[in-house]
């Protein structure tokens, strides 16, 4: 059963807060019926990313600080790995800098998908017992780790400056990609958020479908190592093209490497195709879209699986 929206007419009453009416007999009410109720619960919202953050680093020494040690620790193990030990960088200039630079949104990513699984499912007494928008939840997933994602970026911006490489004008792409990937990600933690709700072991394969996720998309390799002819079909296609097409990751990733890094051809950060940003952005778009239709479809069984 689905269960409609819509807003009572004696809430429109000046000074009274809107009352939302559930329908079993509608199917979700209109996008902008469930805008407006978003809207209403902003302030939940608020409270349950704020929840989320304090939750995550109780009893802590560090607390919020291995936003900041984890990526740095992570880039160091990555290049005594692939630079020193296996000389897999290829000469590739700064290429601590290099790996951070995939590193942050790589781990962001990866971060607020585990949280965004559990988002519904750990949040039992809610869910069965109040009332609000069950969007809230993965979007909390994602906010709160948008969070950690802000601070880890000031990493990024000493090791720029660190290393001699600063910011250029080239840094205003970076709002654009982050649209990018904050729309791809929202999409599939609706998704698994909701599928996790059925099927527990969605998390246990979420964790290898990461691991092989991680190998395909360059972060500690430049997505030019691709760039050899792939023939599919009778026609030839360039392979880091066809990266960027079936792992939006990849392309997310080598924005960010490409504004703020460079690229292996140039000797500093260097302005990025726009079309290839827009592909990628149309494609988390259309997740986005997908993956909120499966969470409506899931939402009205949530109570009964729980």
């Amino acid at each position: 059963m689905a269960i409609g929206i819509r807003k009572s007419e004696g809430s429109k009453q000046a000074g009274k807060a809107p009352i939302y009416i559930y329908d079993a007999d509608q199917r979700w009410g209109t996008w902008q019926q469930r805008l407006e109720e978003l809207i209403h619960y902003r302030y939940l919202l608020r409270n349950l990313v704020v929840r989320d953050l304090k939750a995550r680093y109780k009893n802590s020494l560090l607390g919020i600080m291995w936003s900041l040690l984890n990526p740095l620790g992570l880039m160091i193990v990555f290049t005594v790995v692939f630079s020193v030990m296996s000389r897999f960088n290829n000469n590739t200039r700064y290429y601590a800098v290099f790996v951070l630079v995939g590193l942050v949104p790589w781990t962001f990513f990866t971060g607020a998908l585990h949280s965004g699984a559990v988002s519904v499912v750990g949040n039992v007494g809610l869910v069965k017992k109040v009332y609000f928008p069950r969007e809230l939840l993965p979007v909390t997933a994602l906010l709160s780790n948008l969070v950690n994602f802000s601070i880890s970026f000031l990493l990024i911006i000493l090791f720029l400056f660190i290393f001699g490489i600063g910011l250029s004008r080239h840094i205003l792409w970076v709002p654009a990609i982050l649209i990018t990937q904050l729309t791809f990600m929202l999409g599939l933690i609706m998704f698994v958020s909701a599928l996790t709700v059925f099927f527990r072991d969605i998390l246990m394969i979420l964790d290898v479908l990461l691991t092989a996720w991680f190998f395909a998309t360059p972060i500690f390799y430049p997505l030019e190592d691709l760039e050899r002819p792939l023939t599919i079909l009778g026609t030839t296609l360039n392979s880091a093209q066809v990266m960027r097409w079936i792992n939006p990751m990849a392309s997310i990733i080598d924005g960010y490497r490409t504004v703020l890094w460079g690229t292996r051809f140039s000797n500093g950060p260097v302005s990025m195709d726009p079309s290839y940003l827009l592909r990628t952005f149309i494609t988390s778009a259309i997740i986005l879209v997908l993956g909120y239709l499966f969470f409506l479809r899931a939402e009205p069984l949530f109570g009964e699986k729980l």
